[in-house]
């Protein structure tokens, strides 16, 4: 399984957020620098974090974001499933599906099944979870935007 950057740049987005005091906000240009990533499409990606309530969004000069909610209740299983596009092959996509063997291929039942476990497995984590090392990420962004 191979995420799309969209996803992992919002799961980036999320650990950064994570290390930060929450009344502290970020700047959507500070993060797409440390992670050398184009402001226009942080952009894109923060917007869908705000729609999905994952943070918030301050607008104006004192403006920025910040986590919506505590780093245990956001599930990184759900994350990737409301930002990747989970169709994996053609025949996962019911209404655009044009492979002509669908009707009877069988191949589609185990990479369903693999698809179900890759994400039972990000099901067993929140944010708080891959984030214990968190002095450690503070440290490297404190770093990066140093130096940027």
């Amino acid at each position: 399984m191979h995420l799309t950057s969209y996803t992992d740049y919002a799961l980036r987005t999320l650990l950064y957020l994570s290390t930060r005091d929450n009344l502290e906000l970020a700047k959507i240009k500070d993060i797409a620098t440390i992670y050398n990533i184009s402001n226009n499409h942080m952009s894109k990606v923060v917007y869908e974090l705000g729609q999905l309530g994952l943070i918030k969004t301050i607008r104006g000069k004192n403006g920025g974001i910040k986590l919506a909610l505590d780093p245990k209740d956001i599930n990184i299983g759900s994350v990737v499933r409301k930002t990747e596009n989970l169709h994996i092959v053609e025949c996962f996509d019911r209404k655009n599906n044009t492979c002509i063997i669908s009707s009877a291929c069988k191949l589609k039942f185990a990479l369903n099944e693999a698809l179900q476990a890759y994400l039972s497995v990000l099901d067993k984590y929140t944010l708080a979870d891959v984030i214990t090392n968190k002095h450690d990420l503070l440290e490297i962004f404190t770093f990066h935007e140093q130096n940027a």
